[in-house]
């Protein structure tokens, strides 16, 4: 996703795309999951959302359906709607977020497509969980992206599971996260006292995974027992977040850290994130150069002698990697448009995901990493696969 340069107000609602009415808006700052509205500020939707507000929230995910059923109903009022319009009265921005099961994906995605529309929400996020590590549920998986993504193919999407990959394999991680254009795991360090730790590790496990998305991190803000974190440790895993470049995290759950943990709610209040808008990032200038098509344009980025890498070969120097580029844009990908969705990283490492659209192909999955010397490409790796236009 672009970093705008622009106003506050045209950060935030800018709508670029006829199709959803959504525009490319990459997320920042901090965010707060509500998970049953009538348990927040007892249902006050404009006491919710003047709250967000004083907290200099800049988006708030509210859950909007379970499965094959819409959420936050009583007496078959839909406790949504008001919400939304609420938080968007002060600039804040709604995500929706949906707990999967993958036994009816199909129903499950015809839900998520219907309440998407209904309430004009500027993304989704998927929870998946226990449901998704049984057998066979990478198709459901699959089926269920496809069709969400047939009916929004640019809404903003992020997937919302575990912190560790390593530790759930059997999570289809790719199925998801090759529609998806956020990674949002939940790094909750419940029983423990240590998130920095926990956090890098997250970002680690996933930035070795394929494919790579942003990565921007839930964080523990609830009492569960006898355990609640402290305010210095939310404030660690805020800095933290900041120090690996991440651009937004978020908190579970509004109604349990309010009711329970007021100094939680406090650091999360107070903490400055800040959201002026930093330089066009170098992986943003890449792709903007690949848009104009002319190898020249792309190799300004490189030093002369940059290792470019993918599955199939490894090449380095100025005129091996001026041929790819004259391949990439004349014969695989002839006349492409190619989409930034958003990188993590900062100094001498980055990665980034893209998308690219051509009369002769698409790609997806666009999956890339870059070391940095000098403030030009010194290594790159790159993973994508071309599809059917």
């Amino acid at each position: 996703m672009k970093l705008p340069s622009a106003s506050w107000s045209d950060r935030w609602w800018e709508r670029a795309n006829a199709e959803t009415g959504k525009g490319a808006v990459n997320l920042q700052g901090k965010g707060y999951f509500i998970w049953k509205i009538w348990t927040c500020e007892g249902g006050d939707v404009n006491a919710i959302a003047g709250l967000a507000q004083k907290a200099n929230l800049t988006y708030v995910l509210v859950k909007v359906a379970d499965g094959t059923q819409s959420y936050n109903f009583i007496n078959n009022v839909d406790l949504v709607p008001p919400l939304v319009d609420a938080l968007r009265q002060k600039g804040i921005l709604v995500w929706g977020w949906h707990y999967l099961y993958g036994n009816e994906p199909v129903s499950e995605a015809d839900r998520a497509i219907q309440r998407i529309g209904q309430l004009d929400l500027d993304g989704y996020a998927l929870d998946v969980e226990r449901e998704f590590k049984q057998p066979g549920k990478d198709t459901a998986a699959r089926t269920f992206m496809r069709r969400l993504r047939s009916a929004y193919p640019s809404l903003p999407i992020a997937l919302c599971s575990y912190r560790y990959p390593s530790y759930h394999p059997q999570v289809p991680w790719r199925e998801f996260l090759e529609q998806c254009d956020y990674n949002m795991p939940q790094v909750y360090w419940e029983r423990a006292h240590n998130p920095a730790d926990q956090l890098r590790r997250s970002v680690m496990e996933f930035q070795a995974l394929s494919p790579f998305r942003p990565v921007l991190p839930v964080g523990s803000a609830y009492r569960s027992g006898d355990w609640a974190p402290s305010p210095s440790e939310v404030l660690d895993f805020l800095l933290t977040a900041q120090a690996l470049g991440l651009s937004a995290v978020s908190f579970w759950e509004w109604s349990n850290t309010r009711k329970h943990l007021p100094q939680v709610w406090q650091m999360v209040h107070d903490y400055p994130w800040a959201l002026a808008s930093p330089a066009v990032d170098i992986t943003e200038q890449l792709v903007e150069a690949l848009n104009t098509r002319n190898p020249d344009s792309v190799l300004a980025f490189y030093l002369p002698d940059a290792v470019h890498v993918n599955a199939a070969r490894t090449i380095q120097g100025a005129i091996a990697l001026r041929a790819w580029y004259e391949s990439l844009l004349t014969q695989l990908l002839p006349n492409a448009t190619f989409t930034h969705l958003g990188y993590n990283g900062r100094g001498s490492a980055r990665w980034f995901s893209w998308r690219a659209v051509s009369p002769h192909g698409r790609v997806e999955n666009g999956s890339d990493t870059l070391a940095i010397y000098q403030d030009k490409i010194a290594y790159h790796y790159t993973s994508f696969t071309i599809l059917p236009p």
